[in-house]
């Protein structure tokens, strides 16, 4: 009898239904639920996920879903977790016009053409089909002119994979990015580790130290500085010693009380 319940309980798992959304929420009413997060459920079918009209953020990753047509109605949905599915269409997705962050790494999408339906999203701002933290791609990815492409085809997004293609901070990424692309090309020769005996510092040995004043308001500024810093280091301990005092004293009160007969 209870391996028939949990079969039964697996079964609801692998679709959406009205009482898993309930009950994942504690929401009575479909169209009040407007953050869900349906993480590694072996879902395969959305079912009456439609019906949440006014979701916001939706997390589907980990599951086994390949059909997205029960998302086509969610037109407030703004972020969008898809990753590590078997998602090949994106088709439904082309309604969802609120839809400003998505993630599809860890799916089968196979072509640039794949994603010709999502040009129609102006809020669009950013966009993973790969992710390396959790080692997720698609087909797609492994193409030499994807990022180009997927670049081209989208100008307004500010982050593509995780990183961030326009505005504040982007040009220092890819800065950051080259030098490190750099510094590994010269590291290597024929895949060995090259060895620099002749190497030296950039700078000299003492170009790091602090360098003292003569100038007598710096001093008495760097002296009062210190002073200040000492009283703080004294407080910290104080502190420390009166929290460790109170732990103790709470840690014996909780004691049951032993009596002896």
């Amino acid at each position: 009898m209870d391996l028939k319940r949990d079969k039964d309980q697996d079964a609801e798992c692998e679709k959406i239904t009205a009482v898993l959304l309930k009950s994942r929420t504690g929401e009575f009413d479909l169209e009040s639920i407007l953050f869900l997060k349906l993480r590694g459920l072996g879902i395969h079918d959305l079912g009456c996920i439609g019906e949440c009209m006014n979701l916001e953020r939706l997390d589907l990753s980990g599951n086994n879903i390949t059909n997205l047509a029960a998302l086509s109605s969610l037109r407030l949905l703004s972020v969008l977790n898809l990753s590590a599915n078997r998602i090949s269409n994106l088709e439904p997705l082309h309604s969802c016009d609120s839809l400003q962050n998505l993630n599809l790494a860890g799916n089968i999408i196979s072509s640039i053409e794949n994603l010709h339906c999502l040009q129609s999203l102006r809020k669009l701002e950013n966009i993973r089909l790969k992710d390396n933290t959790y080692n997720y791609t698609n087909p797609v990815c492994r193409t030499t002119p994807y990022r180009t492409k997927v670049l081209e085809m989208f100008p307004t997004i500010k982050v593509l994979d995780g990183e961030r293609v326009v505005g504040r901070g982007s040009d220092l990424y890819q800065l950051c990015k080259d030098i490190d692309d750099t510094i590994k090309a010269g590291l290597y020769k024929n895949g060995q580790l090259i060895e620099h005996p002749d190497c030296k510092p950039w700078v000299e040995d003492t170009y790091w130290e602090i360098k003292r004043s003569n100038n007598a308001i710096i001093e008495e500024a760097y002296k009062q500085f210190n002073d200040v810093l000492h009283e703080c280091r004294l407080l910290n301990n104080r502190a420390t010693h009166v929290i460790s005092q109170t732990e103790r004293s709470m840690s014996l009160k909780k004691q049951p009380k032993q009596y002896a007969i």
